[in-house]
């Protein structure tokens, strides 16, 4: 691993490179996610690489891993977080869960949850898993995809 770290590590300084934005880079390997993580201080940029809702990032990691695969000839899971976006999101993630599985108790009706990316939805799939008085479960397609979070019977 510690040889595919330091590939990750020069395609990101790389990447950043050609983009003409100075940034302080780390990565590593969480055994536990098995996935590669790159944490990112932006500095100034930190916005800017972030973007709308997270757009840029999310950008970034996908081309960062597809690079990553073409060098390495395999998949692997590559997380990108600057500025602690990510802990912030899955924090306003995981209030927004705990307030719609109160809501869905409380009146015994099922809570949808739309606008959703499939990451955003995995994260409320695991924080409510070990609530034992309700459920989810992702309904319909593609873009009209959401979840549903309803009281179990």
């Amino acid at each position: 691993m510690e040889e595919k770290t330091k590939t990750l590590k020069n395609l990101v300084d790389e990447l950043f490179s050609l983009m003409g934005v100075s940034v302080n880079v780390d990565v590593s390997y969480d055994e536990g996610n098995e996935a590669f993580i790159v944490n990112i201080d932006g500095k100034d940029e930190t916005g800017l690489l972030i973007g709308r809702k997270g757009e840029t990032l999310s950008s970034i990691q996908t081309v960062l891993a597809t690079i990553f695969k073409v060098k390495t000839g395999e998949w692997s899971r590559v997380l990108v977080n600057v500025g602690d976006y990510r802990e912030k999101e899955e924090d306003h993630l995981k209030n927004l869960a705990e307030n719609a599985a109160s809501r869905a108790k409380e009146t015994g009706e099922a809570q949808p949850l739309y606008n959703l990316k499939p990451g955003q939805r995995r994260i409320i799939h695991l924080y409510l898993a070990n609530d034992t008085g309700i459920e989810t479960k992702s309904v319909g397609e593609d873009a009209e995809r959401y979840l549903l979070i309803k009281p179990k019977k």
